[in-house]
């Protein structure tokens, strides 16, 4: 018989979620006081976040036996590289666009991971998941400022909409894909997939950022929380946890982003955006927690 994670383990498990969300809610403002373009910063989060995960690993033998497991390797490697891809337009969205605005635009995945399943995987999809999905479409649309959008945004702008809505689906693509193979290894998945990236960005990476300077400690900062202790807090909660309570707490990542963005960069939403924001925090729970028209409550676990 399974047995039931305790009161204390929960509470233990929800905090290091809570802390893992907080700290993937800076990863905007590392970026850019790094002062690096898109690439150069994405092949350093995957440089120090693979060196912390490979020792971290080596260290406590989560890493054992990966070579013989020809299905992880293949599956990391292909969901490394929709991963390393997806960082890149990500952060070039957001030097376009804003930290905030991009980072909602960007909370679309979870519905190109529910459209993907279903296409491609055969998964059967519930007519009211449709509905939730077209919802949150609606409020990523809201949150990319329509109004801009049509009268006054420059071409830099429309460009990182335009990039981050292509990082959105780059990571709904690999986290479905990852969903199918890391399974059990989780630890092991992303510490390939950092290394995907380092192999992959290597040859494009900027050569300025050799001397010395703060920059090395944001970029430092960008692999070791953002893809080292972020991960593992991740990881090692979710099992611990309700559905329910993660797709809640999920939603702590971008407010803590649009909260950094305007109390470090000035950035203020828009009405249209806070709806925009609304629509996609209803829309992502409505997929996640199997919420049906005419149901009381909603399925934890599903």
């Amino acid at each position: 018989m399974t047995r039931l994670p305790g009161r204390d383990d929960a509470r233990g498990a929800l905090l290091q979620l809570l802390i893992a969300e907080l700290l993937i809610g800076s990863v905007g403002v590392f970026v850019h006081e790094s002062g690096q373009d898109p690439v150069t910063a994405v092949f350093y989060r995957c440089l120090f976040g693979g060196l912390f995960l490979l020792a971290l690993g080596l260290a406590r033998g989560y890493l054992h036996g990966i070579w013989q497991d020809r299905a992880l390797l293949r599956g990391a490697v292909l969901s490394g590289v929709l991963l390393v891809l997806n960082w890149v337009a990500l952060f070039a969205g957001m030097a376009r666009s804003s930290i905030g605005v991009a980072t909602l635009v960007y909370h679309f995945f979870p519905f190109v991971m529910l459209i993907l399943a279903a296409l491609l995987q055969g998964e059967r999809t519930h007519p009211a998941d449709l509905g939730w999905t077209l919802l949150g479409f609606l409020g990523v649309a809201c949150s990319a400022n329509p109004g801009k959008l049509w009268h006054d945004a420059d071409t830099s702008y429309l460009i990182g909409i335009g990039l981050t809505l292509l990082g959105a689906v780059l990571c709904g693509a690999s986290l479905l894909m990852s969903r199918r193979v890391g399974r059990e290894r989780p630890f092991a998945l992303v510490m390939i997939q950092c290394w995907v990236g380092v192999l992959m960005l290597g040859g494009f990476s900027s050569t300025d950022v050799f001397h010395v300077g703060t920059h090395w400690l944001w970029l430092f900062g960008l692999g070791v929380i953002h893809s080292g202790i972020v991960y593992v807090l991740f990881y090692s909660s979710y099992p611990r946890l309700p559905v329910v309570t993660i797709a809640v707490v999920a939603f702590v990542y971008p407010l803590v982003t649009l909260s950094l963005d305007y109390l470090v960069y000035g950035h203020r939403l828009m009405p249209v955006q806070l709806v925009g924001l609304g629509l996609i925090v209803v829309g992502t729970l409505g997929v996640n927690l199997k919420w049906r028209l005419g149901r009381v409550g909603v399925r934890a676990g599903a």
